[in-house]
């Protein structure tokens, strides 16, 4: 086989044949892959209401999404929201938060993060029952859940001040949808008083 001249043009030629065969390449798989994807990302939701509601079984009316991206999953057994912040460390944090019929929290599951292993990727266990941060069994209406460097009463995850606040803006946002309005993410959220 002769070999190709090396001028611009066959170089050219050459880098655009395999930039179309790995393109091509990189959608096949991305296509193979889309629907197990979704099915894992289905049954981890599924998964995280059961755990952040402490319920084995439970009956989950349809998903009502709010004009900000928070989903509500309405169930027998309590309410669980899916809120994200853009502003976390490492991007975007999701979490979902349940809580039951009074507005406690029952429980949580961080859905998606990219924060830094072994400091901000800390918020999982961090804020969990017998973690320093602990916001499990508390109503949002009664404690100012931001962190104490900002006036708040939650200790913030050592040296992640940045991921700590982001994880409890998803907490009042969350928290705010069920209460069934929407706050200023950095205020905390408050129960409304209708009855005035």
């Amino acid at each position: 086989m002769k070999k190709l001249e090396s001028t611009w043009y066959n170089m050219a030629l050459v880098l655009t044949l395999i930039a179309v065969v790995a393109g091509a390449a990189l959608g096949y798989v991305n296509e193979l892959t889309k629907g197990p994807i979704e099915q894992i990302k289905a049954q981890q939701l599924a998964d995280g209401i059961k755990k952040v509601l402490n319920a084995q079984e439970l009956k989950v009316e349809e998903p009502q999404t709010m004009e900000d991206g928070t989903v509500l999953y309405q169930t027998d057994k309590g309410t669980a929201i899916k809120a994200s912040d853009p502003n976390a460390f490492g991007g975007t944090l999701t979490v979902l938060v349940g809580f039951d019929v009074k507005g406690v929290i029952q429980g949580y599951q961080v859905l998606e993060t990219s924060e830094t292993p072994g400091l901000g990727a800390k918020a999982d266990t961090w804020f969990q029952t017998g973690g320093k941060g602990c916001i499990v069994g508390v109503n949002p209406a009664e404690k100012n859940l931001t962190v104490k460097k900002d006036g708040g009463e939650v200790d913030a995850i050592t040296a992640s001040t940045i991921t700590s606040r982001a994880f409890l803006r998803c907490v009042n946002k969350a928290y705010a949808a069920l209460a069934g309005k929407y706050t200023d993410a950095d205020s905390g959220a408050t129960k409304q008083n209708d009855n005035k």
